[in-house]
């Protein structure tokens, strides 16, 4: 393919409004094709609906406007109940205000002058004493007895004994790790002011010598270019031996370790991170997904382990104690717990790839014995075992050999896209379906969770105060979630780190102080990872992931698809100028109407297709071709299989000659149209395979041609097809007209 040939001459453009559109799945919810099951009610799992007893869409409720995060002042019963406490213990009130001086940055003699001017009004120990009584009669044996009971249940009693590296006074001396120095950080009211309303800087670059004209940029300190043996000293010792076991039974290779070693590097800073030029492992050349699935993986386990064996050192220790109350009171040492105990959520979009995470993460688990693995059997035929995922791939193979291979890879275990597990973490066993509450990790789509957050509207028994303590988030796949329904990933986002609407069996003396401050999101660290990035997930990054480590991005130019195209057919691309953003989307639908169809209006021959990226649109068009008495025919996710099948006849023999064909219909079924002789690209795919695949599907002892509408705020899908380079001369020509060919 040669350089772009320049036209004509128009000026000005600007960005296209970016809009939401509903997932196939989320429509099949809607009319009850789809089983929904994995609802937690009164410990065990059932079955839902995405919609609620009413009959109305949860989405709908919940695009009302989202949540503001953090407490929200003296309505929460949490912090009702620390006013108490702080009414009736004076310690206990001394220890908030001393927080609070440290957030406005006054220092400890100004605190002693403060209080030396307050004493003739403050009452002594003693005088509380004998007038209020003991206060809090509670000892040390009662301390965080709901969260000690679901670790150390059925018989896995736990004490240092069993942990004697963790629960030690020797520990107390022990090199802090990142997981310490990250929870243990108090932020100055100026940092969190900041961070309210973040301005981001991206100040260093690093080369990324793996991944062709990528490199690595960040906020805050550089991150070394050598991670070293970071995994070596940062991993729990367990879990760091039964990796070198793993990798030592499969001969891995010690690029592949360097690899993971980075990866966990990058992640062990406990920044957000968003790597959106990924391979996928359902295509060719994809392996390094299941280095950093690993890395990722390790990382989290090292995280639970680690808040695992504090709670329980602190146990250990606080029983051990006399008038163990006065010392928690007294010291920030036993401040190791969030409102609720899950501190990790998976957002993935199928229950294959959630097969496939969980799968590993047992191996990477460092179990006496993989057998301790309850309800292991339920969640591989829940989820598509790995026998039904062959089966699966062979029906496939039998209806359509033509499909591409990343197709039958991706779609050939259980595609449910419904689905909310709970794993919980004991001594000696992981236990897979446990109740949420308990849990440690939370496996979701964001399908099923807006559903749980749905049900909530309607149901005031129900709540989603789990998800007010996480603390890591991994979305993988993102591009796939994208094919779905992005916006259910920012409804979920809104409900994390809120201020939980019950005490859940709480020990409220040992919270960490940022959760009651309302600052949880500021310390939650996003882990986003894909093949592709587009503009809802840029945004997503940059209003969610606010965390106060900072942020480091995968930047990437692309050399583009064209020469991917079998075909020898001219591609005409016409830049459209929209006034405003706001304007967008009607200046793209304005331009079709005046420009494009009065050519194809009185065509006689038809075999004319219309691809369309987003559902929104495709329904404009439809609409518009309506009101002009056109010859058409659609195919698009929402269409039944006994209509797309009659509409590729109609069209293949000319009784229709328009069809408009979505994206996302190709994304999920992959056909290959007979009878195109003319493609008009409305606007382009997000999944840069998808442009000569299409285009190879014209009928090539025809007269071909391909016209394609851009804007120059369409920069993130135009250069992974026409490549970085000839998209940026292509936004900045004077010219709106060009050629490939």
């Amino acid at each position: 393919m040669g350089k772009p040939r320049a036209i004509s001459k128009n000026k000005g453009s600007k960005r296209p409004k970016i809009s939401h559109k509903p997932g196939p799945a989320e429509k099949l919810s809607k009319k009850g094709k789809a089983e929904r099951t994995n609802h937690v009610e009164n410990g065990r799992l059932g079955e839902v609906s995405p919609t609620s007893s009413s009959g109305c869409s949860f989405e709908e409720n919940l695009d009302s406007g989202p949540l503001e995060h953090g407490y929200s002042g003296g309505d929460s019963s949490v912090l009702n109940l620390l006013d108490v406490l702080g009414s009736s213990n004076p310690k206990l009130a001394a220890m908030y205000k001393k927080r609070q001086r440290e957030q406005l940055g006054l220092s400890s003699s100004d605190e002693e002058e403060e209080d030396g001017r307050s004493a003739s009004g403050s009452m002594s120990d003693k005088e509380y004493t004998d007038e209020e009584g003991s206060g809090n009669e509670s000892g040390p044996s009662n301390l965080d007895e709901n969260y000690a009971k679901e670790i150390m249940d059925d018989g896995d009693e736990e004490s240092a004994e069993d942990y004697p590296e963790d629960c030690s006074d020797e520990d107390d001396i022990e090199t802090s790790s990142s997981f310490d120095s990250h929870l243990a950080r108090s932020l100055m009211k100026e940092e969190v002011d900041n961070l309210k309303d973040p301005k981001w800087k991206y100040k260093w670059e690093m080369p990324e010598n793996n991944i062709p004209l990528s490199k690595w940029t960040g906020t805050g300190e550089p991150i070394s270019k050598e991670p070293g043996k970071e995994m070596d000293s940062s991993l729990k010792e367990k879990i760091h031996k039964n990796w070198k076991n793993i990798n030592k039974a499969s001969a891995s290779s010690d690029t592949n370790s360097s690899r993971e070693n980075f990866f966990f590097s990058l992640f062990n800073t406990y920044r957000d991170i968003m790597h959106c030029n990924k391979k996928p492992f359902y295509v060719k050349g994809g392996e390094e997904d299941s280095i950093i699935m690993d890395a990722y993986l390790l990382h989290i386990l090292n995280h639970i382990y680690r808040t695992r064996e504090l709670v329980i050192k602190n146990d250990t220790k606080l029983n051990k104690l006399q008038g163990g109350t006065e010392e928690v009171l007294g010291s920030d040492a036993y401040l190791d717990q969030g409102f609720t105990r899950p501190k990790v959520l998976f957002l993935l979009p199928l229950r294959s790839i959630a097969l496939r995470v969980v799968l590993r993460l047992i191996q990477l688990t460092p179990l006496t014995n993989k057998d301790n693995v309850e309800h292991l059997d339920r969640f591989t035929e829940e989820f598509g075992g790995i026998n039904d995922e062959e089966h699966n791939k062979k029906d496939l193979s039998s209806q359509g050999r033509s499909k591409p291979a990343d197709f039958r890879t991706l779609f050939g275990g259980n595609n449910n896209d419904h689905f909310v597990l709970g794993i919980k973490f004991t001594k000696r066993t992981m236990k897979l379906y446990s109740d949420f509450y308990s849990s440690d990790i939370i496996v979701a789509s964001p399908l099923g969770l807006v559903t749980k957050i749905g049900e909530t509207e309607f149901d005031k028994e129900k709540d989603v105060d789990y998800l007010s303590s996480i603390e890591i988030v991994v979305i993988d796949h993102a591009d796939v979630i994208v094919m779905q329904n992005w916006t259910h990933v920012n409804t979920v986002f809104d409900h994390l780190n809120l201020t939980p609407s019950k005490q859940h069996g709480t020990d409220i003396m040992r919270i960490r102080p940022w959760y009651l401050d309302g600052q949880a999101r500021f310390y939650r660290q996003t882990i986003l990872l894909g093949s592709y990035l587009n503009p809802d997930i840029n945004a997503f990054f940059n209003r969610f992931c606010v965390n106060y480590e900072g942020k480091a991005k995968l930047v990437s130019e692309y050399k583009g698809v064209l020469p991917k195209i079998l075909l020898q057919v001219q591609q005409i691309y016409e830049r459209f100028n929209p006034s405003s953003i706001i304007d967008a989307d009607d200046a793209r639908l304005d331009y079709f109407c005046k420009r494009v169809f009065p050519k194809i209006k009185d065509s006689i021959e038809g075999g004319i297709m219309i691809f369309i990226s987003s559902y929104f649109e495709f329904v404009r068009i439809r609409n518009f071709l309506k009101s002009q008495n056109a010859s058409f025919c659609l195919l698009g996710e929402y269409t039944k299989q006994s209509d797309i099948s009659r509409a590729r006849v109609w069209f293949f023999e000319g009784k229709r000659k328009i069809m408009l064909y979505t994206e996302r219909a190709h994304f999920y079924h992959r056909y290959k149209i007979r009878g195109i002789q003319n493609l008009i690209i409305y606007s382009l795919p997000e999944r840069k395979e998808f442009y000569p695949e299409v285009i190879n599907m014209l009928d090539a002892s025809r007269n071909m041609m391909c016209n394609v509408l851009f804007s120059r705020f369409d920069l993130l899908k135009l250069e992974r097809i026409v490549g970085t380079a000839a998209a940026k001369r292509m936004l900045s020509s004077d010219k709106d007209m060009f050629v490939f060919s």
